[in-house]
């Protein structure tokens, strides 16, 4: 029981500890570590206009929609002067509304017209508003949609240990809410903000035109509003932003127990995965706790002022009106523009600190569009003409460390394959088979060394181009929450049903998929959940064939089969690979044995190369693999033999 408590002690104070760094940090630490200056408001600003791009007229157009709706607005509190000095009381008309038509001694008549008046002013005002703001609202959904494309199409093409960083519960995160959260500043700052401007100034000019000292009364609250923006609104957004970092990293961590269910019950997790979801949703919510604080300070301060306000500027009208300098219909009109005038100030004051939330999505969103995307450094355009690629491909002193690390993992490795022959890459855990293969299939560039294609540096190329020539098949098969077929289509969305079982049959997976209950429309669920390891190891094939590759990679392609779905499957695979470049990672000897070639790895280099035959002859280690598959015990033949 003391341990338990130190336990939770401990688990305490780091949360505060947390809590603090992130909130002090925040503006200054970024998800990669680095040191990242808070971008000025400013910065912000021009950087949102950018992006609004085609929506920039109907803003435009918004704006003065909700102009003209604003200032028209002000238009009916005026009637109640003349209806309570020239209707209700003795004034007599003002001249100019006489111009317009309005008697000077109907009374009922004239009654009738300001409040006809009134109610055309006033059905104008709402539906030139209610246009402004769906054009308004509009454009903020496509810009959303923008952004949100944008951010997405940029993270699918971040190097991969960016991509493994931000994990796929925070991708989600980040560009559902933060950017969804840029299309809310059309309105936080722009439309909202400028109809207050416009109710603002019209309010003090019809303040002056009652009494010039009341405009002066109202102004006087100007400054206030800078100086309140600027000295603490401010401040509020870095711990805004900190509290999104940390709610994109607690959805992210949600994403991954789920999607590790299997193994968080196999091992009894589920109470102490709960208890980490719990520390975690604590810290975001004391920092949004304390967000909602530092708001609330603004809210308060306006809160107390507008009243104090009011009461001094309704205390000079009223006196005003006693000394008789102003009428009883001026003050009533003064009165509900009084109102009109404090309005604004109040909205300008609670907004900001919903603004300055959007400001840190924006700021987030940046950050993401600034990181260089995969293998920008080496800037290939040339595009690939599939039809002429024959598929011979060279390393030359090919040597590569991953982001992070020093020590190499391939050393200094050269190899010529010709076109349409099959490589099998054998080797212990860590040799580097499959980083070679990540290499082959242009996942990284190497660190020194080139790899060409048809006497071509791959960096020449466009990535995307490039990769289009590939088919990949994993050990870790993953699969797409969809159709069998859209599975099986993935590489080639346009293929016919035909087409589609026809991969299906190459690579044996027809016969469980007529035993399912929709065959080829038939839900797999994520990842493919509902269906066996086999299953989706041939379903993970059968994509592959159908993508047509010039060159194929086979990591463990065959692991999940059993040995009677292998020996079906050997033939096609063998079909499909005689006209294509291959690499095969594999260690079962029915899967290399008729590789052209076979490459044994260690430490990053090639130790020894040949046929299956010349191996045997002369290599050391190749010929020690095989004794352990064919003569050593099942325990430490799985030991060495399965590890990829």
């Amino acid at each position: 029981m003391q341990r338990s408590s130190v336990s939770s002690r401990a688990r305490d104070q780091q949360i505060l500890q947390e809590l603090r760094r992130s909130s002090d940090d925040a503006g200054r630490g970024d998800e990669r570590g680095k040191s990242t200056p808070q971008r000025s408001a400013l910065t912000l600003v021009r950087e949102f206009w950018r992006l609004l791009g085609l929506q920039r007229n109907s803003v435009l157009v918004a704006l003065g929609l909700a102009t003209v709706a604003t200032g028209l607005g002000l238009i009916p509190p005026a009637a109640t002067k003349f209806v309570i000095d020239s209707v209700l009381g003795s004034e007599p008309v003002p001249q100019w509304l006489q111009s317009w038509g309005f008697p000077a001694e109907n009374r009922d008549r004239l009654l009738v017209m300001i409040l006809g008046s009134v109610f055309a002013v006033s059905a104008a005002t709402v539906l030139l508003g209610l246009t402004g703001r769906w054009l308004g609202t509009r454009a903020t959904k496509r810009l959303q949609l923008s952004v949100r494309r944008k951010a997405f199409e940029h993270a699918v093409r971040l190097p991969l240990h960016r991509v493994h960083a931000l994990k796929s519960g925070g991708a989600a995160s980040l560009l559902r809410e933060d950017a969804g959260s840029i299309g809310d500043l059309i309105f936080g700052l722009i439309y909202n903000p400028w109809r207050a401007i416009v109710q603002l100034l019209g309010s003090l000019l019809i303040l002056a035109w009652v009494d010039w000292t009341l405009l002066l009364g109202g102004a006087a609250l100007l400054p206030v509003v800078y100086f309140t923006h600027r000295t603490w609104i401010s401040r509020i957004r870095p711990l805004y932003r900190a509290s999104r970092k940390s709610r994109q990293q607690l959805d992210a961590q949600t994403t991954e127990t789920f999607g590790g269910m299997r193994v968080v019950r196999a091992f009894g997790r589920q109470q102490s995965e709960a208890l980490r979801f719990i520390r975690s949703n604590d810290l975001v919510i004391r920092q949004e706790l304390r967000v909602w604080w530092s708001a609330r300070l603004i809210e308060v301060t306006w809160g107390m002022l507008i009243p104090a306000a009011t009461a001094g500027l309704l205390w000079y009208g009223g006196t005003q009106v006693m000394r008789g300098q102003l009428s009883l219909g001026d003050l009533m009109m003064f009165l509900v523009y009084l109102l009109m005038l404090l309005e604004p100030l109040a909205v300008l004051a609670e907004s900001a600190a919903s603004l300055q939330n959007s400001l840190a999505a924006l700021d987030r969103v940046l950050d993401l569009l600034e990181e260089p995307r995969e293998l920008a450094a080496a800037g290939g355009r040339r595009l690939i003409d599939r039809e002429r690629v024959s598929g011979e491909i060279v390393l030359q002193h090919v040597s590569f460390h991953y982001p992070g690390q020093s020590s190499p993992t391939i050393r200094d490795v050269s190899l010529s394959v010709a076109a349409g022959q099959t490589v099998a890459l054998v080797g212990a855990s860590g040799s580097g088979k499959t980083t070679l293969c990540n290499l082959i299939a242009r996942f990284y560039d190497p660190s020194a060394g080139s790899i060409s294609l048809d006497g071509v540096d791959l960096r020449e190329y466009d990535v995307e181009s490039y990769r289009r020539l590939l088919g990949i098949v994993e050990q870790e098969v993953f699969l797409f929450d969809g159709t069998v077929a859209e599975n099986i289509a993935f590489g080639r969305p346009n293929a016919t049903d035909d087409e589609v079982a026809a991969a299906a049959a190459v690579a044996n997976a027809a016969e469980f998929i007529d035993r399912l209950p929709q065959r080829y429309d038939t839900l797999i669920g994520e990842r493919g959940v509902k269906l066996s390891g086999g299953q989706r190891q041939r379903l993970a094939i059968a994509r592959a064939v159908l993508a047509d590759p010039k060159i194929l990679i086979l990591d463990e392609a065959t692991s999940n089969l059993d040995t009677e779905s292998e020996l079906l499957i050997q033939q096609s695979l063998a079909q499909l690979m005689a006209q294509r470049t291959s690499f095969v990672i594999a260690h079962r000897l029915s899967t290399i044995r008729h590789a052209d070639r076979i490459l044994v790895l260690g430490d990053g280099r090639i130790l020894e190369s040949g046929t299956h035959e010349e191996l045997l002859r002369d290599g050391v280690h190749y010929r020690r693999m095989v004794d352990l598959q064919t003569h050593a015990p099942l325990s430490e033949t799985w030991l060495d033999t399965t590890a990829t």
